[in-house]
């Protein structure tokens, strides 16, 4: 895997893989926020509590600065909670009506890891050439 990722510095550039994976976070992240409120509305009956939403929304807010001063140890931790949209995301595929969205979820989550450890390292090991 190592010697891999090495070889894609090697083909592409540190500059141009942090590039991609940042846009591959920014998007990632911004359907993963849309799908979690819209479910968190979606979960309401007739009366709407605000609750539930703020409980979906606000875990993935909390790394918004991290994302717009592209932190990468931010990155690195949003990566890990990105998991836990996963593990919802099949919870919920699992759930009957629910499947499409659940896997939507689960697809997305995983595309947002993928993305943040990529960033992480590619930002991380740019930073340490740079100085």
């Amino acid at each position: 895997m190592r010697q891999w990722l090495e070889g894609l510095e090697d083909k592409h550039g540190l500059d141009q893989l942090t590039r991609l994976t940042r846009q591959l976070v920014i998007g990632s992240f911004i359907v993963l926020l849309l799908l979690v409120i819209y479910r968190g509305f979606f979960i309401q009956g007739e009366t709407f509590n605000w609750r539930p939403v703020v409980a979906f929304v606000l875990p993935l807010i909390l790394f918004l600065p991290s994302i717009i001063g592209q932190r990468a140890r931010g990155h690195a931790w949003l990566a890990f909670v990105s998991l836990l949209y996963f593990t919802q995301g099949v919870m919920l595929a699992t759930l009957p009506g629910q499947g499409m969205r659940g896997v939507l979820e689960a697809v997305v989550s995983l595309i947002l890891f993928t993305g943040c450890m990529g960033y992480a390292r590619f930002r991380s090991r740019q930073q340490r050439l740079n100085g």
